[in-house]
C-alpha cells in the first residue's frame, strides 16, 4: 500500500487544512478580546484588548491574501472577506478613539 504522504494532493489537503486552522484562530480571536476587554475593570484596558482585536484581524487579512495568492479561496471570496475585514477594523478603530475620548 501506498504511503499517502508522498501524495501531492495529500500534501496540498493537508497544507490547506493548516492555513484555514491559522486563519480560523486568527479570526476567532477578534471577537474574544473584544469580549475579554469588555470584562476589564477600565477603559484603558479595553481599549488595550480592542487594540489586540486589531492586531489579529491584521493577522487574519494577510492568512485571507495568502489564502487567495495560493488559490485556495477564488478573487471574489477574497474581496467579500477582505472588506468585511476592512469595515470591522473601522468599527474597532471608532470604538477606541470613542473611549480614548470618554477620559
Amino acid at each position: 500500500m501506498q504511503d499517502y504522504r508522498k501524495l501531492q494532493v495529500w500534501q496540498r489537503s493537508h497544507s490547506l487544512t493548516i492555513e484555514i486552522y491559522q486563519i480560523k484562530r486568527a479570526i476567532s480571536s477578534v471577537p474574544a478580546n473584544i469580549a475579554e476587554g469588555c470584562g476589564r475593570n477600565s477603559n484603558k484596558e479595553f481599549a488595550q484588548f480592542l487594540n489586540i482585536s486589531l492586531g489579529s484581524l491584521n493577522e487574519s487579512t494577510y492568512f485571507l491574501l495568502l489564502a487567495k495568492d495560493l488559490n485556495y479561496i477564488n478573487v471574489e471570496l477574497f474581496e467579500n472577506l477582505n472588506n468585511e475585514c476592512n469595515e470591522i477594523k473601522a468599527m474597532i478603530i471608532s470604538l477606541i478613539n470613542k473611549i480614548r475620548n470618554e477620559n
